[in-house]
């Protein structure tokens, strides 16, 4: 009887464990994940929505920008899209439990500023449940007009090639700029340009998201113009694609 007793435990541990396995996309969570409550707008609906309107989402916490004075800027996506979330009313305290994959629900106002649609004066709170996004490949959208339908959403780009940022004091070319014009200094903003068939983007690695203590800012700072490589990060958008770059390695 122990004996069956103990099969039919093991079984029940293995179903178990299929039942919480990441589904093909590489998307981790539960089909809980999906589900929106009463009174909550879908993606569609939250797309849908006309500038300066009251909007409702749940949706799951990616990545933390930046806190400061009770604000705090967040990365934020569901199975459907991506919500980027600017000056959060947020504690410290309630800061630090925004880990990733937090589900939350965020009550606040849809707006745009220079083409980066995000939600602002918004409040909060944590909700049951865990998502985290797999990077999405969009290096076939570049320079395409459909890219922004992945408008803050994490990306990946395969196969670019670092080219020429500007120029140092001396004249000669570099991989990279500390600030978009070069005026910077270490631990500001990095700024790089990449290629792919012909055309060219540019890449920043926010130093609010990814400081100079990170791999990736190290890793830019180590690019060389010529080198094949792979990039995520945060499909963020000013004035046309800007992407918040929060991984670099070389091109597979």
């Amino acid at each position: 009887m122990k004996k069956i007793l103990t099969l039919l435990m093991a079984l029940t541990l293995v179903l178990a464990f299929a039942g919480c396995s990441a589904d093909k996309s590489g998307e981790s969570g539960t089909a809980a994940a999906d589900t929106k409550s009463e009174g909550v707008m879908t993606y569609a609906e939250y797309d849908a929505a006309a500038l300066d309107s009251e909007v409702v989402i749940e949706t799951y916490v990616q990545a933390k920008q930046s806190w400061w004075e009770d604000k705090a800027t967040v990365y934020t996506q569901d199975k459907d899209g991506a919500y980027f979330l600017y000056e959060l009313a947020c504690s410290e305290a309630d800061y630090a439990k925004l880990v990733k994959g937090t589900k939350i629900k965020v009550t606040g106002y849809k707006a745009e500023w220079s083409g980066e649609v995000e939600v602002i004066d918004a409040t909060f709170e944590i909700l049951d449940g865990s998502f985290v996004a797999a990077a999405k490949d969009v290096t076939s959208l570049l320079g395409t007009d459909t890219l922004i339908d992945s408008q803050n959403e994490f990306v990946s780009f395969k196969g670019l090639t670092v080219e020429a940022a500007g120029k140092d004091e001396s004249g000669a070319d570099v991989a990279f700029l500390y600030k978009y014009d070069g005026a910077g200094q270490d631990g500001d903003d990095l700024y790089f340009n990449v290629s792919l068939d012909g055309k060219t983007y540019t890449f920043t690695v926010e130093s609010y998201l990814c400081d100079k203590t990170t791999d990736v800012y190290a890793a830019v700072k180590n690019l060389k113009i010529g080198d094949k490589i792979d990039a995520e990060g945060f499909l963020y958008w000013y004035e046309g694609a800007n992407p918040h770059i929060t991984a670099v390695t070389p091109a597979k």
